[in-house]
This record gives C-alpha cells, structure tokens and sequence, in this order.
C-alpha cells in the first residue's frame, strides 16, 4: 500500500532555494527557504510545499491549518463522485398478486427515491414462459406505475428463466422518459425433427 507523501511546512523545506507564490496567488519569484520564512511570519502565515517535484520546489504562504481542511474537503468530494451507485432488485412472477405487486412497487419506488437503481426480475415456471406478453405487460406496468421517480434503462430481456429490466433513478430536474413497449422475447422452443418431404414420381 502505497502512503500519500507527507507535506513539508516551515523549517522541514530543505531545498537550497524554492519558488514562492503569496496568499492571493501572487508570484514572489525565487528565493532561500529562510527568506520566504521571513515573509512568512511577517504575514502570520505558513510556508508549505505545494509541489516537491517542481526544480526549485513551489511553496505558497498560506494558514496550513485552512489548506488542510480544504484537502479533506476536496478528497472527501472526490470519494463522493466516484461512489458506485447501488442495485436492488425485486422480484416478480407472472402471478403475483396484486397486493404483492404493490408491496414490490413501494419498495422499487424508496429504492429508486433513494438513489439506487432497481433490477426487476420476473421468474417464470414449468409452461409459464411459452407466454412471455403476459410477463412484458407486466413489467411495462411496473415501470408505468413509477414513471415520476425511475426511468427504464435496459428493456425487459431473458436471462436464463427470468425476464430482467432496470430501472434507474431520475435526476432531479429531468423529466421521464415514456415507457415504450419491448420485444416480446422468444422463448425457449423445443426442436422438432423435420421429416423429408417424399420426392415427386415422375
């Protein structure tokens, strides 16, 4: 694991000289580490090593106990943005009741509500999946019926005996999307053997 360098300040700057920038940004040009520690004190700031790499060293003067939290700020922000955003599903079958239904929706809709995306999963036994409209209408319901908070964004497709579809939350301000009707999939089919046809006599 590899560990963050540590920030000089102050007298931990060894470099015979280093550049300086001031509080507002401002460049101060190239001096020795005792020289910028003297502006330093008379501003009631910080010397702190901005970029060790750089030949000289950049340092800026600056209050370190501000420029920390803004670090944590920052890093913490970018924790954030790359946060991956979380799955659930639910679980449907063809025929579910409708108080389940409904049972399954309010928790589509506080998932999707708490920015999370749903996968819908209908699950078909033994003959039901020769009738996959009747599962399609109901996802197309589903997704209907949560239409103000979630959109559809991967149709209703077969994944071994399920249909799935996601739905993803929508962003604030966003309107939602229509839900248009999917394909209906094709089901499993047995083969059937093909008998030759018997040749013409001549």
């Amino acid at each position: 694991m590899r560990r963050t360098p540590r920030t000089r300040i102050n007298e931990q700057i060894r470099a015979p000289q280093i550049r300086v920038i001031d509080e507002t940004g401002k460049q101060l040009g190239v001096m020795t580490p005792s020289e910028a520690m003297r502006l330093a004190r008379e501003r009631e700031l910080d010397l702190v090593e901005v970029a060790s790499n750089a030949k000289p060293p950049v340092c800026r003067l600056i209050d370190y106990g501000k420029y920390q939290y803004e670090q944590t700020k920052r890093e913490r922000q970018a924790r954030k943005a790359q946060k991956q955003i979380e799955i659930k599903e639910v679980r449907l079958r063809p025929k579910t009741s409708e108080h389940d239904t409904d049972v399954r929706v309010r928790q589509a809709r506080k998932f999707l509500e708490s920015g999370a995306k749903v996968k819908v999963r209908l699950r078909f036994r033994g003959r039901e999946i020769q009738h996959p409209q009747v599962a399609l209408k109901i996802l197309d319901d589903f997704a209907k019926r949560l239409a103000d908070v979630g959109e559809v964004e991967i149709r209703p497709n077969m994944e071994g005996r399920s249909l799935l579809m996601i739905l993803a939350p929508i962003s604030k301000g966003k309107p939602a999307k229509p839900v248009t009707k999917s394909a209906p999939p094709r089901p499993a089919s047995k083969k059937q053997d093909v008998k030759p046809k018997p040749e013409k006599k001549g």
